[in-house]
């Protein structure tokens, strides 16, 4: 058998069995609109802070009555110093502190009194990202409320507030739950759902004893779940991303050499392992309970520089890992190719190392006897 002819083959089994439409094809149809849609309201809530405020000026009593007002910021309770605050945030009794210093109201009424140290000082837990953007933003509507509020009082005209506090965000433009999170679960999803297929597909060719035909067949089947895995990338960066108007293509050019890598690497990752399985059935029980896993693996969910060393580094044997440092970076961030280089070389080698395994596994004349 030829590689166009196994190509061919392949392309046409996935599109006439059942089972593996519903893997390569239904699944990312589904998924790209099912997974964001918890998450279209794009706001945090219930944030929990603490405050340190040393000089209990007017000001800072009015932004601590403003924020134990919000509904985005619950103030859990005042430490006398800001190493009681920290206490407070290591055991996760809050996610964030803020610190007003003894001179605030004084600044506030006579910016140029301003020194260095003194003000308003906001530390968070960055290891959740989307809960230091809803402290920081209600933050910044409180100080420019309270201030204003405080030129009132004093009945005296101060410097226009809004000039003084600015929150701009650099890459999640929407400052969204939904556009922080689905980009980086997109990877994820991409990678089951080809994973799956892939390994499903050359775990019923071996259980029917079907031959692969050789090198240049297996070629031609890697070649086709390839092509598919891409289509389903173009389909969630192009069109879904475009559709529910999630940060997209800061580096197009950077994403479209990425894809095939990708794409590359799972579906030979699925066809060694779906092989090796020789049961459809047992290779999807063994694969799907991974999923979980892998999310917190990837590095977004939980820092991998947070993880041990020998499991941050075990992560990066899952393609999605170096994927969401790829994508997010093109795709959000519009890094360039040598701002990425990294995850691209490792990408690169998986697509190498497992592609190699596949091949040699599929290959093997006793696998198509």
């Amino acid at each position: 058998m030829t590689l166009r002819e196994a190509f061919e083959r392949t392309l046409i089994e996935i599109a006439t069995t059942r089972e593996l439409v519903s893997l390569a094809i239904a699944s990312v149809l589904f998924y790209a609109f099912y997974y964001p849609a918890p998450y279209a309201q794009q706001a945090a809530e219930g944030m929990n802070l603490v405050v340190v405020d040393q000089g209990h000026s007017p000001l800072g009593r009015s932004i601590t009555r403003a924020l134990e007002a919000s509904r985005s910021v619950h103030v859990v309770g005042e430490a006398v110093d800001l190493a009681a605050a920290e206490d407070a945030v290591l055991d996760r009794r809050a996610d964030g502190i803020l610190f007003l210093s003894r001179d605030l109201d004084a600044i506030a009424t006579h910016p140029a009194a301003i020194r260095p140290g003194a003000g308003a000082m906001l530390v968070v837990n960055a290891a959740y990202a989307v809960r230091a953007e809803a402290i920081a933003l209600t933050l910044a509507d409180t100080l420019v409320d309270a201030i204003a509020q405080r030129g009132k009082a004093i009945d005296r005209r101060l410097p226009d507030p809004a000039g003084l506090v600015r929150v701009q965000p650099l890459f999640n433009t929407t400052a969204g739950y939904r556009d922080y999170i689905f980009p980086a679960v997109s990877n994820i999803i991409l990678q089951q759902t080809l994973l799956f297929a892939s390994a499903r597909l050359a775990a019923e060719r071996r259980r029917r004893r079907a031959a692969f035909g050789g090198l240049r067949a297996s070629l031609g089947t890697w070649a086709a779940m390839t092509l598919i895995g891409i289509l389903a990338q173009s389909f969630f960066f192009g069109f879904a991303y475009w559709i529910q108007d999630v940060p997209r293509a800061g580096n197009i050019a950077g994403v479209v050499m990425a894809m095939p890598l990708f794409a590359g690497a799972v579906s030979a990752l699925g066809l060694a392992i779906g092989h090796a399985l020789g049961d459809g059935d047992a290779a999807l029980k063994l694969l799907i309970p991974t999923s979980v896993p892998l999310v917190f693996l990837a590095g977004f969910a939980w820092p991998l520089d947070q993880m041990p060393p020998w499991l941050a580094t075990l992560a990066w044997a899952s393609p999605a890992t170096p994927a969401m440092h790829l994508f997010v970076r093109f795709n959000q961030m519009g890094a360039s190719v040598a701002e990425a280089a990294g995850p691209l070389a490792v990408m690169a080698l998986l697509a190498a190392a497992y592609g190699m395994i596949a091949m040699t596994m599929l290959a093997r004349k006793a696998a198509v006897a």
